[in-house]
């Protein structure tokens, strides 16, 4: 048996991160007690709402679907497939948030 503080097992996510970038450059990451896998198959339906609501322990966050231009999802959703979704896809350059007008450009 291994032992030591370096000796731990990684246990498979029991949430996901969702981040959301606005329309105005905001963005914020929340963490939702679903597992990816388990988001995967509801995931365009939940898109498709006017709304979505978000319950967190000290407040109800509601987000507008149509300010919301990109989501992230962290652990990927690796069993997405069909149309429109590519697999395997690398990120070569990173979005350069909120960058606009901070040098004088």
């Amino acid at each position: 048996m291994v032992q030591g503080s370096f000796a731990t097992m990684q246990a498979e996510p029991t949430a996901t991160q969702l981040t959301f970038y606005y329309e105005n450059g905001q963005a914020e990451t929340l963490s939702v007690p679903i597992m990816a896998n388990e988001l995967g198959p509801i995931l365009q339906k939940m898109l498709n709402q006017p709304w979505l609501t978000f319950n967190l322990p000290e407040q109800t966050v509601m987000i507008s679907t149509q300010k919301v231009i990109k989501v992230e999802i962290k652990p990927a959703l690796t069993q997405l497939q069909g149309e429109g979704i590519f697999s395997n896809t690398q990120r070569v350059t990173a979005l350069q948030r909120g960058a606009a007008g901070r040098l004088g450009i």
